[in-house]
């Protein structure tokens, strides 16, 4: 599976571009008809050798094929076995036998094409048991003992295939073409080192990339400060002259993994014999690394890849001396294991926390954010560092542990919903004991620390209105107030505390976490006020006095439980912040207002309603002083008028505050005449009152309530 996941993040992230540095000469169909079938003879191959570095100016040739036979096809054993018996004594036949000789050893024209010239030649290893090995073996890269005491996990070969001894001998260097084939049958990676008979030999791509860099010797890279036994090796160094290092990341296996830069023809193909027919413009190869190979499917050297089922095994080199040179070989070190289980703790370990809290549709959620989360990391080392993480282990923990949670929560759901309306359906809306139903572990009576919202309405007069009424029509009167009001309340998702007389606690935010606890107190207030404008035209018709209420709300920590005595208990909210809300509600009558929020309140909602700040107090059981504003409306729909007395107010609150009597003065009046208000009225007369009696410099202008 994380096999397959490479191939798609492969797919997904190559950039299927061509890169013309690297130029593939093929030995394919065409070239086969014109030229004849394959292997062609050595004196074509000199022939090549000449035009592409004499006329066209290549920079490094590597060869993805095998030269291992001698080459007959001149004559030239025949014609030496005559001259040996048959024409031994016939002088003219042996001059000119020694005349024809250089041109008629095509091995040796070949050799000499190679020799002095930046060419590479490949040859192959063999796991076969009981293989033969044949031709010439390049001088190994690292000799034995280099890496003991590592362990590394070398490929390791017990046989090969090389190249004539003459031809190993004048070529600038070789190196193999074995590419590791994993379970799926898929060439993903190519071991840079191998290791035969104890000594270690490198790839043709490797090869090729020295010579361009000048031949720099290749030093294992090792981490600087490893932990406990960890050797292994992570990268092979190539120190150029000028002090410059190019470093090629490894992974157990001494592997590199296959950069592919598209499907294939991400490369210029060439066909091999359009340049011996010198038919290809000069400036499509001068300067280039050339590979010679094939894609005729006779030729076999076609392989399965990520990017192809059947892709050119010369275009593997290609894209591996492509990587290099531009350093995006992706990494996979040997310390791979230990981060996939770390990741796998870490994944699994939050699901197994969270998804236990949490509802069938939450617990989906935070799945899928997880594996969001995973697939983030993995794509994110993916593409700033070139790391690979593996993906298949975490996926599949995060898929099972989600799969046996949503089973546990099938069998044991119903019997938890109804204890969770047992314990919770009296205290708030139906609708909302439903919804903790779906996660009901995530709920419980037990006292917590919480920042909610608290409401405390409260009728004015009441003792008055009551002593006018009949104990059953006010008790009717209670019963269609109450009701009322509390449908408001659970309208807006709160949770109804208790009622006091005919006051009304209600509190937001708990037992069902709301984010937008504040906001749904406040807009319970202001419908609140609808609500009884409606119930008044019922009351008046009945000849019942009509009623007023005051609304205080406020904000803050607070601790919410089941709290009471052995005999009888409630869910509520106690602190300072719910003490301060009573306070509020019972202030509005100060201020002629029906509502009022506290400071913290309005912090969290100014940007959706608008506010009339009233005064900064000091109310009774507080030392700190405390903001108290009037919610007029929603942003944007309150009316221009209203905004604008709300603007000249605002500059009255400035000039008293600032105790600029005269300003004040004239601007509340100014009000008053515009919309006559008590608000306007209370501060006239204080401003007459201070003006008298100055409060000094060091006034802050706070109110002080010595009663509740």
């Amino acid at each position: 599976m994380d096999s397959l996941i490479y191939d798609v993040k492969v797919r997904l992230t190559m950039p299927k571009t061509l890169d013309p540095r690297v130029v593939i000469l093929d030995i394919d169909e065409k070239s086969l008809a014109e030229q004849g079938r394959w292997p062609w003879g050595r004196d074509k191959l000199a022939t090549l050798m000449d035009k592409l570095f004499d006329r066209y100016g290549i920079r490094l040739i590597g060869f993805d094929v095998v030269f291992a036979e001698p080459d007959d096809s001149s004559g030239l054993k025949s014609l030496e076995s005559l001259a040996a018996k048959e024409l031994k004594d016939v002088p003219g036949f042996q001059a000119t036998l020694r005349e024809l000789r250089p041109q008629l050893d095509n091995d040796a024209r070949f050799a000499a094409a190679l020799k002095n010239r930046p060419a590479i030649l490949g040859y192959y290893f063999s796991s076969k048991e009981g293989g033969v090995s044949s031709g010439a073996a390049p001088q190994p890269t690292f000799p034995a003992g280099t890496f003991a005491g590592r362990r590394i996990a070398f490929t390791q070969w017990v046989s090969y295939g090389g190249n004539l001894p003459e031809f190993q001998k004048a070529a600038a260097g070789a190196g193999h073409f074995n590419p590791l084939v994993d379970m799926d049958g898929t060439s993903r990676r190519v071991p840079l080192l191998v290791e035969y008979n104890g000594q270690y030999y490198e790839s043709l791509s490797l090869a090729m990339v020295r010579n361009l860099l000048g031949n720099p010797t290749v030093t294992p890279g090792y981490p600087e400060k490893t932990p406990g036994s960890y050797a292994a090796m992570e990268w092979l160094a190539l120190k150029t002259a000028d002090g410059a290092e190019m470093r090629i990341p490894v992974d157990e296996n001494a592997a590199t993994l296959i950069p592919y830069r598209g499907y294939q023809g991400s490369f210029p193909y060439i066909p091999i014999t359009d340049v011996l027919n010198e038919r290809v413009p000069k400036d499509q190869l001068e300067g280039r690394v050339v590979i010679v190979g094939t894609t005729a499917p006779g030729l076999m050297d076609l392989r399965a890849t990520p990017v192809g089922a059947a892709y050119a095994g010369v275009e593997v080199h290609a894209n591996l001396i492509a990587g290099m040179l531009s350093g995006t070989i992706k990494h996979k070190p040997p310390y791979i294991l230990g981060a996939d289980v770390l990741l796998v703790l870490i994944a699994g370990g939050v699901m197994v926390f969270l998804l236990p809290m949490l509802s069938p549709f939450r617990a989906t959620v935070v799945g899928g954010l997880v594996l969001l989360l995973l697939l983030s990391v993995n794509f994110g080392f993916w593409h700033v560092s070139n790391v690979v993480l593996p993906l298949a282990n975490g996926m599949i923990a995060v898929v099972l542990l989600y799969a046996m949670n949503m089973s546990w929560g099938y069998f044991v759901e119903s019997r938890t919903k109804r204890q969770l309306t047992g314990l919770f359906g009296q205290y708030v809306p139906p609708e909302l004991v439903e919804e903790m139903s779906r996660d009901p572990e995530n709920y419980s009576m037990a006292g917590r620390k919480a920042e909610l919202t608290v409401l405390f309405s409260d009728v004015r007069g009441f003792t008055t209105i009551s002593e006018g009424l009949e104990p059953e029509e006010l008790a009717t009167l209670m019963n269609q107030y109450l009701g009322a009001m509390t449908l408001v309340v659970r309208k807006h998702r709160g949770t109804l505390d208790k009622y006091i007389g005919d006051a009304i606690m209600a509190f937001w935010g708990a037992p069902v976490d709301d984010p937008e606890h504040a906001r749904n107190a406040v807009l319970t207030g202001l419908e609140m006020d609808v609500a009884l404008h409606e119930l008044n035209k019922d009351l008046v018709a009945r000849g019942w006095p009509e009623l007023k209420i005051g609304v205080g709300v406020n904000t803050g920590p607070m601790t919410v439980g089941d709290m009471g005595s052995p005999v009888r208990q409630s869910y509520t909210v106690m602190g300072d912040a719910v003490n301060l809300g009573s306070r509020l509600e019972g202030i509005t009558k100060q201020y002629g207002v029906g509502f009022i929020v506290g400071e913290s309140t309005r912090e969290l909602l100014k940007k959706e309603f608008v506010f009339r700040e009233l005064d900064r107090v000091r109310v009774k059981g507080k030392e700190d002083p405390v903001g108290i504003y009037e919610p007029v409306g929603e942003e944007g729909k309150v009316s221009r008028e209203d905004t604008e007395e709300i603007k000249l107010w605002n500059q009255a609150l400035r000039a008293y505050r600032s105790q600029d009597w005269d300003q004040a003065e004239l601007t509340l009046m100014n009000l008053q005449r515009m919309k006559p208000r008590y608000l306007y009225d209370l501060y006239i007369k204080r401003v007459e009152h201070l003006r008298k009696e100055p409060p000094g410099e060091n006034w802050d202008g706070v109110t002080i309530f010595e009663t509740k």
